[in-house]
């Protein structure tokens, strides 16, 4: 009774968070998915648009199933848009393509977090999958090195997600001075792109919170334990 009390009096806060910034997301992509813009530029013309003017020709924009999948891949260099994003002229998917573009002058560039983050990645995967069960044998046996190494490697899942965030936002931050100053986008059309940015990137602090209130609720059943 104690672990699922504990559990719903951290993670319920944290569920409800992210409920609220995944209804944004959704609600507010689709209000400017109706939208078109004022060029009627596609995702993949407005994506090719920013690459351009942050000087990267060597990367491909290429088309993929699914919705809200687009992501940029630094391995193949390769900007991946759902149809939705690649080929329809809304505000929505000139806004959510050029961000991905973002990230690729970010790799271009050697922007420093990027680069960090890409490197707790392989980090971040191992806490997040053995770490819970180190806590947790670490707690039943008795074994305190156990749930602290445990504990440690699940904070990696955290501070992975504490990198993110400025990622992201700098991602943003190219995607909308590049959409200004290429004329892609107007005034008018830039407010609705930034909301659509603006409330992906909730979700980005919605996780980091969740991770946060994880470890919280670990630590209290450390103390409980004693």
């Amino acid at each position: 009774m104690f672990i699922n009390t504990t559990y719903l009096i951290f993670m319920l806060p944290a569920l409800i968070l992210s409920l609220i910034c995944q209804f944004m997301v959704k609600t507010t992509y689709a209000k400017y998915d109706k939208v078109g813009n004022s060029r009627r530029m596609t995702g993949a013309e407005a994506a090719q648009r920013v690459l351009k003017s942050g000087g990267v020709f060597d990367v491909s924009i290429d088309k993929i199933g699914g919705t809200l999948t687009d992501h940029f891949d630094p391995g193949s260099k390769a900007i991946n848009l759902s149809a939705a994003v690649h080929d329809k002229s809304t505000i929505s998917s000139v806004g959510i393509a050029a961000h991905e573009a973002g990230h690729a002058i970010q790799h271009d560039v050697g922007y420093a977090p990027i680069k960090l983050r890409t490197a707790l990645v392989p980090v971040c995967n191992i806490g997040s999958q053995i770490g819970p069960w180190l806590i947790i044998i670490g707690l039943i046996l008795g074994i305190g090195q156990l749930y602290y190494v445990g504990l440690i490697g699940f904070s990696a899942v955290a501070l992975f997600q504490i990198v993110t965030l400025p990622v992201e936002f700098n991602a943003s931050r190219r995607a909308m001075e590049a959409l200004e100053s290429t004329g892609v986008l107007s005034d008018d059309e830039l407010k609705g792109a930034r909301r659509v940015l603006t409330a992906a990137a909730m979700t980005y602090v919605a996780a980091l919170v969740t991770s946060i209130m994880q470890i919280l609720y670990y630590v209290s059943l450390s103390k409980k334990r004693r």
